[in-house]
């Protein structure tokens, strides 16, 4: 199982004394003991020796670019990443050194066809997809927001993004089971197994409430059964709530990396959800929420948290270098203000690892934000791209 490190757990511990979401702010919140928060020079240095966009260069003034890029944030909450993990941050050479995905050899799972010689993840892995599956409907917020985050995930990642079938999930005597279909021979093209079977997954039930959660580690335990053989990872996006122990107030999700599966629950990132700041099955629903505003912020919010966990799998750490879609979250309401793009030095690592033009995935983010009313994120990519092409008139 991964760590907090390199898989991102928004996590309420103590269910009956921690908050949920921390609604107050402090003059001064220190740091975390230890952590110390990068130079100007130390942040550009990360970016590395070579980046792909020559105007980023570590040695460069704010006016060849980096004015685009905010600096990392002070905390404002002791419950804010920063003030409780000392991080020490992954530069850009370092990515080289660490990402399983760039070796010279094979990964230990990984059944795929591999290229020696191949230089990015998909020459070295032609074969590779990252799969992502429901679990459980999700036709009951927007019958459309699955193939949304599909979308999004494939041209923020530039690699082919898979939908697999949903995994039905059947509510009984307040327990969940996951339901197995009769399984197919890739090979024969017909079933290995007459029967459809029920398993019971580890839940928690409140009788009054008729709230559930899913316990993380039964649903991982399954993914790793039916992750596709030509899988870079699977991750499965769900609508139930999700706990890693007894202990959690909820978790956002978890990934289990060196078995390249993850597990991930959108159901806090509801904005006309208002959730108890000590029980977990207390939730009331705000009317005041608009239906536009929901799909849109749901769809802001959870294609946020799929790039961000995905990255993760793909070998890139958290950033504390720049205002990041990289940056960690030590609850929901800094993830939330947190921004949807990769700073130069995450940027770096993922074209690297990918291979694409800068240009042709900034300007297919464009009209992704553009379709979903996603306003200032298009903006932010129209300045980035003008910039980047010479465009921009200088004050």
């Amino acid at each position: 199982m991964t760590d907090t490190k390199s898989a991102k757990l928004l996590k309420a511990n103590k269910r009956k004394k921690q908050k949920f979401i921390r609604q107050k702010e402090s003059n001064f919140v220190p740091f975390a003991t230890g952590f110390k928060p990068p130079t100007r020079c130390q942040s550009r240095l990360a970016i590395g020796c070579e980046p792909m966009i020559k105007d980023f260069d570590p040695g460069a003034e704010c006016s060849h670019g980096f004015k685009y890029f905010k600096t990392i944030s002070h905390p404002t909450d002791i419950d804010d990443w920063l003030a409780q993990y000392n991080e020490e941050g992954q530069t850009y050479k370092q990515f080289l050194n660490e990402c399983p995905w760039l070796s010279s050899r094979k990964r230990k799972y990984m059944s795929q066809t591999f290229v020696f010689s191949g230089k990015t993840l998909p020459q070295k892995y032609p074969d590779g997809k990252v799969y992502i599956v429901p679990l459980g409907e999700f036709q009951r917020e927007d019958p459309k927001l699955f193939n949304h985050l599909i979308e999004y995930t494939s041209i923020f990642l530039c690699l082919p993004v898979v939908p697999l079938p949903v995994i039905q999930l059947h509510e009984e005597n307040g327990d969940i089971f996951w339901i197995e279909q009769p399984a197919v021979s890739e090979a024969l093209q017909r079933r290995t197994s007459e029967r459809t079977r029920k398993h019971k997954l580890t839940t928690s039930y409140d009788v009054k409430s008729k709230h559930f959660q899913v316990c993380v580690d039964s649903c991982l335990m399954k993914l790793r059964q039916t992750i596709p053989s030509d899988a870079i990872c699977l991750i499965a996006l769900t609508m139930y709530d999700l706990y890693g122990d007894e202990t959690d107030l909820f978790v956002a999700g978890m990934a289990a990396g060196n078995q390249r599966v993850a597990v991930f629950s959108l159901y806090r990132y509801d904005p006309s959800l208002l959730f108890s700041m000590e029980n977990w099955y207390e939730i009331e629903r705000d009317k005041t929420v608009s239906r536009k505003d929901k799909i849109c912020l749901m769809l802001q919010r959870g294609s946020k948290l799929l790039v961000h966990e995905i990255c993760h799998l793909l070998g890139i750490d958290h950033c504390i270098y720049f205002d990041c879609c990289m940056n960690g979250s030590g609850h929901l309401a800094e993830d939330f203000r947190q921004s949807m793009h990769l700073c130069p030095v995450d940027l770096h690592k993922l074209h690297v690892l990918v291979g694409f033009d800068v240009v042709e995935r900034y300007k297919k983010l464009k009209e992704f934000y553009k379709t979903h009313h996603l306003i200032g994120e298009m903006e932010w990519v129209e300045r980035i791209i003008a910039f980047i092409s010479n465009k921009e008139q200088q004050p």
